[in-house]
Parts: C-alpha cells; structure tokens; sequence
C-alpha cells in the first residue's frame, strides 16, 4: 500500500512535522464515526498491537477504556504517558514475517481483541502508517455473518489456514484463505502456487487424514462445506482431465452428493425413524418436513474420528475432538447430552415436535443437529466424535460462534437451550396475550396465571424439564408503589461472594470548603467494585443521606479519571494510585462541576537559573458551581471558600475583624482550621446566589486561569467571565507567595497511596452453594441505568428489587458467576465453592407449596480451568445406571472419583430433583479438593 509522505523523516522513522497530539486524537475519531457508519462486506481493517496503540493513545490524552462513560463523570485528566511514541510496531503479534506480507503474515493464536490487538478501519491505518510508519501492516476484510435471526459484521483476525497436502510427494504446504472463499477461489490459489492447471487438480477434504468428500470446483464457501482451521486437505494430479462424479447447475453447485465412506453404523437415526440393516434411515430423506430447509446433506459421515469399537461397550463414553478452541461447546454439548430426560426425549422419536414454522427458531434445523449428535454419542463404543457439522450449523445460526475463538459455555447453553425449545415449540400459532398487574392479588393467583400465558405461547421438552419461575418484587422508594411479576427461567446465574478482603486507603475531601482533607483506611471485598469502596467509606466518614462520595484518580496533581460508575472492578484501581473520595451534596448532581488545579511558580536551580514557568502541585479540588451561569468573580468566591480550612492560625483572615477576600465579606474568624471538623458538616455553608452576588463588583484576588480538558491550554478568567453550559470546569488556580502566607498548602500534599492487597497467604477460604444463593435472592436496589417506570409516579425510579424461587424445574442448571466483565477490565473468580453432589435441599427457598421433591442431586459439572482467554473447559458427567462419573476432557474420557469432582474450576452445575423420598445423606459434603 502506497502512502503519501507528510515530510521528512527523523531517526525514529515517523514524520518530522507530526501533528499536535489534540489533533491526532480528534482526525482518529471523525475517521472511526465515518467508518462505523459506512460498514460493508469486503472493508478493510488492520490489526494493531495494543502495545503501541495504548502508547499513542495515551499520548494524545485518549480513554484506553480505563475511563468512564457516564455523563457526569466522563471528563478525563490528564494521560499518564505524553511522550509520543514511535513507529508502529506490531513484532510482538506477529510469529513470522520473513517473504510474508499482508493475510499470508500468521499471528499468535491466542491474541484477545482489546488486550493484545486493536482493529482500526483503512482510512485509520494509513493516517496513523503516515504520521508513524513502522509495521508489519496486517490487513483483515471484514465479512458478513448472517444467521437465521440476525446477522452481524466480524472481523476476520485469523483466515481459515488449511493443510494441503500433494499426493505425489507428500509434501505440506498452508494455505491460507477467508472462510467465506468459495471452493473455486480455493482451486485457484492451490493451482497457483503448484503450477498446475485446474483441469488436471482434484482436492479432497481430507479431515484427520481420511478423504470424506471431493471438494468439486463451486461456489460453496469453505465454511458451508464445514472445512475446519489447520485441517487437512488432499491434493491428487493426474496427466489427463478428472470427470467430475457431481452434476452441476448453471451456477456451479452441487445437486447431488455421493458418500465416499461408508456411513455411520449407528444403530439409531436422526429423528427416531426405523433402521435398516445398512445404516440408513427410512425416514430421513430430503423431504421430511414439508417446508422445511432440513435436507439429507448433513448425515456426518465424516465425523467418526475413530472407528474402534468393541463389542458389549455402552454408550454415553464417547468423547468429543477439539475443532480448535471448542472446548468450551465440547464441554456444555456432554453436559446436555449427559441429561437424562433430554438424553431419553432425542434417543425417541421426537419428529412430529419439531417446528418448521417458527419464525424464532432454525427450522428444527439445529433440533435435528443436536439430535443426531446425541445419538452418535450414546451409541456403543468410546468412538470419538468429531462434531464437524453441528459446529456448521452453530456458526450459521450463531455467528457469535463462529471462527475459533475461545467462548463461554454457559453463553453456549444459553443459546442451545433457547434454540432447542423454538425448534420444539408445540405452539404452532403464538397468541397475543396482554399481561396483567397482580393489583394486590393472591401470588398463587398471579403465579398460576403467568405461567399458563407463559404455556400458551412456549411449550416443548425444554420448558418442561429446564424452566422454573422466578417472583420479582419492585418496590418504588418514592411512593411505595409494589410490583410483583412472576418469569420463567432457565438457569440460576449466582453472584460468588467474596471472602478475600483488600486494604484500601482513600482521601475523603469535602466538596464545600467546611473540613480539612482526611484520610480513611477501609477494608472492602477484593474481587468488589467502587460502589463496595463508597458505601465503606460513607460509613467510617459518618456520610449523610443527602450527600454522596465522588471517587477519582490522582495522577501527577491533576484528575486522571472520574470513577463514576459504581459497579467499575476494584481491580482496575492500582496498589500505587491515589485515589480522592470528595464529599459532595446528591442535589449537586448534574450541576456545574468546578475542578480546581494548583499551580507554584517553579525556583530557580543549579540547572535553571531563570527559574521556569509555573509546574502543577498538591490535590485538586472539586466542587458544584450552581444551576445559574456564573462569572469569574463567582469561581473567584468558590475557590476561596474552598481554601478556608486551610488558613493557618496566624493569618489575618483568623483576626477578628471584617475584611473583603474576594469581595466576600468575613466577620470575626476567630477559630483556627481544624474547627472545621466540629461543623454539622457540608451544605451548612451552601455557595448561594446572594453570596455570590456581593462579589460582583469586586476585582479578583487570585490569579485563575480557564483550561481545557487536557490542561495543554489556558486564560485568564475575568470577573466578567461567564461560564458557559458546561458539565466541567477546570481552573489553574496560581500560588503565589500571599496565598503561601495565608493557607497551608501542606494539607493538600503528600497523598497516601492505596494499600497493598490483604489477601490471607493460606488457602482460600471455601464458601458453599447456599451463600452464593442467598446472595442471589438477597434486596438490592437498581443500577442507575436500570431504573424502573413507576405506573404510578410515572417516572423511573431506582426502585429496590427482591427475586424469590416460586417453582423449581426437574433440570436445575445453576450457574457459578465466576467471570465479570467490563469497559475496564476481565476478571475471573477462583473462589471453591462447596456443593452438594447428593440431595441439595432447596426447600427453605421454595416459596410455592406445590408437593414436588425440592431436592436435587447432581449429574454434571462444565468446569473452566485458567484464565481468561487462555483456558480450558471440561466436563464431569455421571452415567445414571452405571451410579459412576466420567472426566469428559475433549476426545479423552476417562474414570474419576466423586471425591475428586468438587473443584474451584466448577462452573455450571447440573442437578436432577431426586423423586419421591431423599435419600439418606440429604445435604451432604463430601471431602473436597481445592483444584
């Protein structure tokens, strides 16, 4: 790619006249809005390594999104890193570049979007290639990737990479292309670079090195065809012309498939229908379901990976090979497979259920993958399974799955539960049912009515052995209104309480001048987040009602970030920050913010002689200006009150006379600072219009000076100055010897840094299912971006809301939230968690008395070994008759004891209601191992 040059070129090979990093940062941004609004198939993206992008994002003074986003809190100081950095530099990436250039340069494998890579449209690239150079450039298309519901734009990081292989010499070369390339565009690049012409190519899907199909010149895509990254593909050259064994229309596609190998002898058919002595179905043909888009292409002849079975072998030991990174889908599909009411449902015949109709399913597309798949692993033999064609059907009704990136199973189970229930769905026709307000009604009543206009419109095996139903009660805090509603649901996500404690050590300061800086030392849980930091400090601080804390990052004497939203990680805040907690009124929120920064003319040194300019120093303040447009002189009265508890003792202002500071008159000071602390505290002095309107006509005192959000700019505020509409105003405020003379700089001096993790050095303390529960079902009030409409004040409040158990499905899938997520950060959980494996007692938090069993016992477990990104999933499944566990691992499968299966790496728990009587034992622990 040929990039205009901007000027000449200094030592670190970036142009010599390079823009002002304000201006950088603002084209970057109007180039991203054009691109985002412009998307289509076939743009351009180029990868970048987050190490250098972070460097320059700090250098033009960008979020790295670390900041917040909320509208009160979103101006951002300073970067911490303004150095320009220099040339692109993408080494760290990339494995090799020697003869490579563009698609053809491999990457590491394991890269995360936004932790080791960034993607940056075309038109970004070449801006940031011109003012930087450097490289490799790492070009990427963007493609399309349409589901049955939804479609959705990707990124193709890493193109399809297979293994050709040439039957003359068995000599192996990569190939590598998007997975979107039609078989013809394949032929084309292999033909190039043998030299041969296409006539006299055959290429075969050669999947774990056994043919399975010849891959006939088409326009079907990679993807449809179901090739898989790093798979094998076959190569055959012959001195005359092949004859095509297919029929092909106009356009090149296939009208007909011929098996190669033998088929599957499963002894069981995709929907239930009889077998012949052959293998095949007599009912499975491409007219089965009238209307339907199911066809006979999908029998996963190839998906056998290993065909040693021996006689007498049961079924349900089959293991599942790894596609590239898809252990997490390998470890929720055993899980399911491994239920036995699912397991009994699908090894029927469950064809007059699928729904072909629905608009919010797949046809019964992904019913009958699934369908088939459970078969093949529950028929006998340890056969490993390689799921080739459910992964296709996934990726086509998922695009979310799609690729080989790492997923979460749990998002994988969500998906195949709720497709699995549309593609079963016995209601044809849904009706329109208006819901109602339970009006005081008896929860009986209301319960029963939800759930039967629930069944109206959602009825098939999923919700008849997976769903249970919720009561939500919303309470509104202004006028009491109570709502309660009674929903389905699938699994129970349960938060993991935390049972290591952090250390943390925050400068309260207040927001209206009425106390000096203060210091607190608070414990909060370690894994928490900012509102835990709040609400420890709001007590140690004695906080009131009609106040709240607003926390920031101090970096180098200006505000780094606001931290603003309350569920923001803990983890985001470093052991070294200094982080500032002001104290400011709640009926402040939304008002003028006055942020005011200090400035110290620089002394004269052995180095500078001249002395300098003025260098920031000591803590900012902040505080709210008031709802009407307010003048220079006003911020002048502000800022002096906000100083006054640091007057010291012996100034004028503590004699007991009148004088004008900043036209503010003060009679008879008489106390020193510290008195402040015995005030009823802040609001008591409220900076009120005729305050401030006595200022007016005074000259100002001190030497303010407006600037800008990256305080790179600055002038002097007038009296006559007028703010304008503003959320932030952000003032130097300059030192000079009489401001020394009359207050105590010292106070804002010298913050403490936040202390270093308590974390016990012993091992982790282990909490168990219940806790997690009852954190689960404990009150909490709504985040402020999930505020409820009140019917009856109609306007959203931060209503306070209760979920209780009502009913309890047969399957109980009980999720461990051991993953939090964020703009700022990724967080996993290895808390243990302690649960039963035999006659969980749910009965205490059942509130609906229908009779049914509330105890459970265990069956599966999908556990997430790692971190993130670079984890493992497997999963733990019981064989009912056998009474014995299995490690499913991939395509290993293998015994392991119950005492063995209680691990910190749990993450979704499977548990049956045990029918009739518990056994004895109810509630039991086995002896646990902390993994």
């Amino acid at each position: 790619m040929t990039i205009p040059d901007s000027g000449f070129m200094m030592e670190n090979g970036s142009s010599c006249l390079p823009c002002p990093p304000e201006e950088e940062n603002r084209v970057v941004k109007d180039l991203m809005n054009k691109s985002e609004a412009n998307l289509k198939e076939g743009n351009l993206y180029y990868v970048i390594s987050n190490r250098w992008f972070t460097s320059w994002q700090r250098y033009v003074g960008q979020g790295t999104g670390e900041y917040s986003s909320d509208s009160q809190h979103s101006n951002v100081g300073p970067s911490k890193m303004a150095e320009r950095p220099g040339p692109i530099d993408n080494s760290d990436i990339v494995l090799n570049r020697n003869d490579c250039e563009g698609n053809d340069i491999e990457l590491h494998r394991t890269l995360q979007e936004g932790v080791d890579y960034v993607l940056v449209p075309q038109e970004v690239w070449e801006k940031l290639f011109d003012w930087y150079k450097g490289g490799p450039a790492l070009p990427r298309k963007l493609i399309l990737q349409e589901g049955v519901k939804h479609q959705q734009f990707n990124v193709e990081v890493y193109p399809m990479c297979l293994n050709l292989i040439d039957s003359r010499d068995n000599n192996q070369t990569v190939v590598r292309l998007s997975k979107k390339a039609s078989i013809q565009e394949l032929y084309e690049r292999v033909c190039a670079l043998k030299g041969i012409g296409q006539e006299k190519a055959r290429l075969w899907d050669y999947f774990n090195k056994q043919k399975h199909a010849s891959l006939n010149i088409s326009n079907q895509t990679l993807e449809e065809l179901n090739l898989q990254m790093d798979q094998e593909i076959l190569l055959e050259v012959q001195d005359g012309h092949y004859a095509s064994r297919f029929s092909m229309d106009s356009t090149g596609n296939e009208l007909a498939l011929v098996p190669l190998v033998e088929p599957s002898r499963s002894p069981v058919t995709i929907a239930g229908g009889p077998t012949m002595s052959n293998g095949h179905s007599t009912s499975y043909g491409v007219n089965l379901y009238k209307g339907s888009a199911v066809n006979s292409t999908s029998s996963d002849i190839d998906d056998r990976y290993d065909n040693n079975v021996r006689k007498g072998e049961r079924g349900g030991l089959a293991g599942l090979q790894n596609l590239g990174n898809t252990c997490f889908m390998n470890s929720a599909l055993q899980c399911l497979v491994h239920t036995p009411p699912l397991a009994e449902y699908f090894l029927q015949d469950y064809s007059e259920e699928i729904n072909t109709e629905n608009p919010l399913g797949m046809h019964g597309e992904l019913a009958l993958a699934f369908g088939e798949l459970l078969r093949k692993l529950w028929s006998s033999g340890r056969t490993t399974i390689a799921p080739r064609a459910f992964k296709g059907k996934l990726a086509r009704f998922a695009p979310q799955f799609s690729g080989y990136n790492q997923h979460d199973s749990q998002e994988l189970l969500a998906f195949l539960l709720d497709g699995l229930h549309e593609d079963l769905n016995r209601v044809k026709r849904k009706p329109y049912i208006e819901t109602k307000d339970s009006d005081g009604r008896p929860d009986e009543e209301v319960a029963d009515e939800c759930w039967k206009y629930h069944k109206a419109r959602n009825d098939s095996v999923i919700v008849d052995v997976c769903q249970g139903q919720y009561k939500s009660t919303l309470v509104c805090p202004v006028c009491g209104k109570i709502s309660i509603t009674f929903d389905p649901f699938m699994y129970l996500s349960l938060p993991l309480p935390s049972t290591v404690m952090r250390t943390m050590t925050v400068t309260m300061i207040y927001g209206d001048g009425s106390g000096l800086p203060m210091p607190y030392t608070v414990s909060v849980p370690k894994h928490g987040c900012c509102k835990d930091l709040s609400q420890a400090l709001g007590i140690q601080c004695c906080l009131r009602g009609d106040e709240s804390l607003l926390l920031a990052e101090v970096y180098e004497h200006r505000i780094h970030r606001y931290l603003g939203i309350p569920l923001e990680p803990l983890a985001s805040i470093k052991d070294d920050e200094h982080i500032v907690a002001y104290r400011l009124p709640k009926k402040g929120t939304g008002q003028i913010k006055l942020e005011i920064i200090h400035r110290v003319q620089e002394k004269c040194t052995p180095d500078n002689l001249k002395g300098g300019g003025r260098k920031l120093f000591g803590t900012p303040l902040v505080t709210y200006l008031g709802e009407d447009a307010l003048n220079g002189a006003d911020i002048s009265t502000v800022v002096s009150k906000m100083l006054l508890p640091l007057t010291r003792a012996n100034s004028s202002l503590m004699k007991p006379h009148s004088i004008k500071e900043n036209g503010f008159v003060s009679e008879a000071i008489h106390e020193p600072s510290d008195s402040f602390h015995a005030q009823s505290g802040p609001g008591d002095q409220s900076m009120n219009n005729s305050e401030l309107e006595e200022t007016s006509s005074q000259e100002l005192s001190f030497q303010l000076f407006l600037t800008d959000g990256s305080c790179l700019s600055f002038k002097p505020i007038e009296k006559d100055y007028l703010t304008k509409s503003n959320p932030l105003v952000k003032v130097f405020l300059d030192w000079s010897d009489k401001e020394h003379e009359i207050y105590d700089s010292n106070y804002l001096k010298d913050l403490p840094e936040v202390h270093k993790f308590s974390a016990k050095k012993t091992r982790q303390e282990a909490i168990s299912l219940f806790s997690c529960l009852e954190a689960f079902l404990t009150e909490e009030p709504l985040g402020p971006d999930d505020m409820w409409y009140c019917p009856r004040c109609k306007e959203h409040r931060q209503a306070t809301k209760k979920l209780d158990l009502w009913t309890l499905p047969d399957i109980l899938v009980v999720h461990l939230k051991r993953f939090s997520y964020s703009r700022y950060l990724k967080n996993k959980l290895d808390t243990f968690v302690n649960f039963p494996v035999r006659n969980l007692d749910l009965s205490k938090y059942v509130k609906s008395k229908d009779g049914q069993s509330q105890v459970y016992d265990l069956y599966a477990i999908s556990n997430h070994y790692g971190g993130l990104g670079g984890g493992h999933y497997t999963a733990y499944a019981k064989l009912i008759d056998e009474n014995r566990w299995y490690d499913f691992d991939d395509s290993r499968v293998s015994p392991v004891g119950e005492s063995d299966i209680k691990t910190s790496a749990a993450y979704l728990l499977f548990y049956q209601r045990v029918k009739g009587e518990p056994r004895a034992g109810a509630g039991e622990t086995s002896e646990v191992r902390m993994g």
